[in-house]
């Protein structure tokens, strides 16, 4: 039958099956050939449904033709975005191999049916997709059938058209499935566009280790393009241990099937060197690849690098290559020399990760850029190229001496990576002072290893680490999700998502107090004690402490709150009354149930933490003859301020709770019960 209608047809049959997710081999069959107008319309259907391009090449292979009439075999066909977005040929027989496979019997390679057979790889995620190479298979529109021969035949459809490596119409010979070693040596006759190995590819030999590239097996390389060697001395630090630190042994990654910020051991892995390696994505669709030498030596220092993927998925026959823009495990530039690094890479906009931070630093003059240059130990807190895309980075953006003042927010002076900020945590929530005279940032950590979520604020603000402890010479850059300083939530806000405030916002909540803390109309100032000035309060009144946290006190507790938080036409900084403080004994603030009465004064010594490790002058507030540390002053918020206490404005007398102070409610409906049952005896007596 599939004889007397020719191999194209069977292969339009086939394209038109996959979009077909029930039926049986038989009953396609069967159909095909009662249904008249079906036969009729089959080539007309498929090239409705799938690209003519696709299918004119099924229909002028031979091959292929050959393989669907009399053979099994699977094919995976692309869909119609797939060509859209795919630029140069298409190799059909790359998307055909001879045996065939459902999704479950799919192995780690099978082998394509292009010339010299190169292998296709299959990756099988954890939420179940199925990757062929950087192809994702779509489960729902997969379907077998058995041709005329009998042989069972199986189609895939997948969201990428599959390229295979290729040689340049110019190459003397043609090339076929290469391992990688053999593409290292023969770069510049493949279709590899402007990009050059020759430098890696001179350090390879030099340190003899062309048998890691030539092992078989299924591995992945990341090869550091000439332009990553522009600094002279680089190719110099390229020595055996740093080319295995470029290869992820056994394991085979493409970059649609990467598991984002998941690290692979690499070759350099052993007792007294560890390297690892890992794939991210950033918000605009850029791939990075980041080696992490977790135990380093005096060679090789800690800390993390960054590389861009620059040409990714390119398939050889021991595994998958995608060339860097610069090599991994070589820290060999200063802070200043990493940030200015992103304003040369391209000409077409596609200038890495910290591109914008750059910009802006430019545009307010350079002198930050200066500042750090002079600092022999530094830590960057970078806001990725997203995060400047805000209205209200917008507004200021153009006033420089605002924007110094925020970028220097984001400037350490010591190297501060991870683990010492966990040090810092130990006892604690780290503090750290910035350039920006009197600014603090405050870091958290939550979780052990790859799983730890790191946490900053400054100016009222909170940023995630994305990616941390990029080494420098002199220190480290931490690539951070917002701008600090530069306020973009509600007092609210700010309050249910700061660690440091997690107490103040539960009783807030329960209470309802919180409510009005998201109008945007008024001006807030709000005295909010830290977790650990709650801890203090439990100490000193344990029973009361207890009942403030609980529902049924939940009135006393608003009660409380609305003592901390001033209501005015605007908003007052430690700075403002700390100089309204200098006239009068108690400057008298508008409360929401009263007024507030507080002298702020600053004062030198640790003020902030009896662990702290730094002297300084700062606010503190003498409320009711108790002296009050200001831990954290202005945080600013886009409806108001927050001053972060070390204690709560509490009074004795606020805090008792027997002789009936501080009765629940259902308490006092049972006492009122009982009263009536008294009276009403006594009347009936």
């Amino acid at each position: 039958m599939f004889a007397r209608r020719g191999p194209s047809a069977l292969a339009a049959l086939l394209l038109l099956c996959c979009y077909t997710t029930h039926a049986a081999a038989a009953d396609l069959a069967d159909k095909l050939r009662d249904d008249s107008e079906l036969s009729q319309s089959t080539a007309k259907s498929f090239k409705r449904l799938m690209p003519v391009r696709f299918y004119s090449l099924l229909e002028q292979n031979p091959v292929a033709n050959s393989t669907l009439s009399l053979r099994s075999c699977t094919i995976f066909v692309p869909t119609n975005e797939a060509f859209q977005r795919h630029k140069g040929p298409t190799h059909v027989l790359y998307h055909i191999t001879t045996a065939a496979f459902s999704k479950d019997q799919l192995e780690k390679t099978v082998s394509s049916d292009m010339d010299g057979n190169p292998p296709l790889y299959i990756t099988k995620s954890r939420n179940g997709d199925i990757y062929v190479n950087n192809a994702r298979i779509i489960p729902s529109l997969s379907v077998e059938l058995t041709n005329r021969e009998g042989k069972r035949q199986v189609m895939h459809i997948i969201d990428e058209v599959l390229e295979p490596l290729t040689s340049l119409p110019t190459a003397k010979t043609e090339i076929n499935n290469l391992d990688a070693l053999q593409f290292i040596q023969k770069a510049d006759q493949l279709t590899v566009g402007d990009n050059k190995l020759r430098t890696y590819r001179s350090q390879m030999a030099l340190m003899k280790k062309e048998s890691l590239y030539m092992a078989p097996g299924a591995h992945t390389f990341l090869l550091p393009v000439d332009e990553g060697f522009k600094i002279t001395t680089r190719s110099s630090l390229v020595d055996g241990k740093v080319i295995d630190g470029h290869v992820i042994p056994n394991t085979v990654i493409f970059t649609a099937a990467s598991q984002h910020d998941e690290p692979k051991t690499s070759a350099a892995f052993e007792d007294q060197l560890k390297v690892t390696v890992s794939f991210f994505k950033q918000k605009d669709g850029k791939m990075y690849v980041k080696s992490n030498t977790i135990v380093g030596d005096a060679k090789h220092p800690e800390g993390v690098v960054l590389s861009e993927i620059v040409k990714a998925n390119i398939p050889v026959k021991n595994g998958v290559i995608h060339l860097i823009r610069r090599p991994l495990m070589i820290i060999d530039t200063t802070v200043t020399q990493f940030l200015q690094s992103f304003k040369f890479m391209n000409d077409n906009g596609e200038n890495g990760a910290l591109r914008k931070f750059l910009e802006v630093i430019m545009d307010a003059g350079g002198a930050v850029l200066d500042g750090i240059n002079n600092l022999s130990e530094v830590t960057i807190l970078a806001p990725s190229n997203e995060a400047w895309n805000t209205s209200s980075i917008d507004n200021i953006i153009r006033d420089r001496q605002r924007m110094s003042d925020i970028l220097n927010m984001h400037i350490i002076k010591e190297r501060l990576n991870v683990e010492k900020i966990r040090q810092k945590n130990a006892n604690m929530i780290a503090q750290v002072p910035t350039v920006n005279n009197r600014t603090f940032l405050y870091f958290n950590i939550n979780g052990e290893g790859a799983d730890a979520k790191i946490t900053v604020e400054g100016g009222g603000v909170n940023a995630t680490v994305l990616q941390a402890d990029v080494a420098q010479t002199n220190g480290y850059v931490h690539i951070i999700d917002h701008v600090l300083g530069v306020p973009h939530t509600t007092v609210l806000g700010k309050l249910e998502t700061d660690p440091m405030m997690k107490a103040t916002y539960e009783m807030g909540h329960f209470s309802n107090f919180n409510d009005q803390l998201n109008n945007t109309q008024r001006r807030y100032t709000f005295f909010v004690p830290r977790d650990k000035g709650w801890q203090k309060t439990e100490l000193d009144y344990p029973s009361a402490h207890k009942k403030l946290f609980m529902r049924d006190f939940a009135y006393h507790s608003k009660y409380i709150l609305e003592r901390h938080l001033v209501i005015a036409d605007h908003v007052f900084t430690m700075k403002d009354l700390a100089q309204m403080s200098l006239t009068t004994d108690n400057v008298v603030l508008p409360t929401f149930r009263d007024s507030l009465k507080m002298k702020v004064t600053e004062e030198a010594g640790h003020l902030h933490d009896e662990y702290a490790s730094h002297e300084w002058t700062g606010y503190v507030i003498t409320w009711n003859f108790k002296k009050i540390n200001v831990y954290r002053p202005d945080v600013e918020c886009t409806n108001g301020i927050i001053h972060v206490i070390d204690y709560p404005l509490l009074q004795e007398k606020d805090v008792v709770v027997s002789g009936g102070s501080y009765l629940p409610e259902s308490s006092i409906c049972i006492m009122l019960a009982n009263l009536i049952m008294i009276t009403v005896a006594k009347f009936l007596n």
